[in-house]
């Protein structure tokens, strides 16, 4: 089971794009502005969000292409799953093409997770249009899971 979404970015660098998703500023701009860690191959980067979060190890970082993490701490349904974003030019947008892979059940924090992974694309579509993302804890809210 994966989570999959495509957001079109209007941007003509596919540098500024990958910046947001590979560098702990970038990350804390649009997804959780609680980011630490080291944003390299074989690294952890740690996303906090309250009194959770999770803990991502880097596995994959292609500049100007693709950035790949796997869970190595956060709630169970999230561990080992993968997190990719894959990127690519299309005139004057940059696709960033998301996947959040390996779910062992469509469990109801599976829809949850799902959602959230849009409002935070948008997120992340909004920085790097507007130059102001909404990361946690200024995202949108969905529900009690909050």
């Amino acid at each position: 089971m994966d989570i999959l979404h495509k957001v079109g970015i209007k941007s003509s660098s596919l540098d500024n794009v990958y910046n947001a998703l590979a560098a702990l500023d970038g990350l804390s701009r649009w997804w959780t502005s609680d980011t630490r860690g080291e944003s390299k191959v074989g690294g952890i980067i740690q996303f906090r969000f309250g009194a959770g979060g999770f803990d991502m190890k880097v596995l994959e970082l292609q500049p100007a292409k693709r950035v790949l993490w796997q869970v190595a701490d956060g709630p169970e349904e999230w561990l080992g799953t993968k997190i990719s974003f894959d990127l690519k030019q299309n005139g004057d947008w940059i696709i960033v093409l998301f996947k959040h892979q390996g779910w062992k059940a469509p469990v109801e924090f599976m829809h949850h997770c799902s959602t959230k992974w849009a409002v935070f694309l948008l997120s992340l579509k909004a920085l790097l249009e507007t130059g102001k993302g909404a990361p946690w804890p200024n995202e949108i809210k969905l529900d009690s899971w909050e």
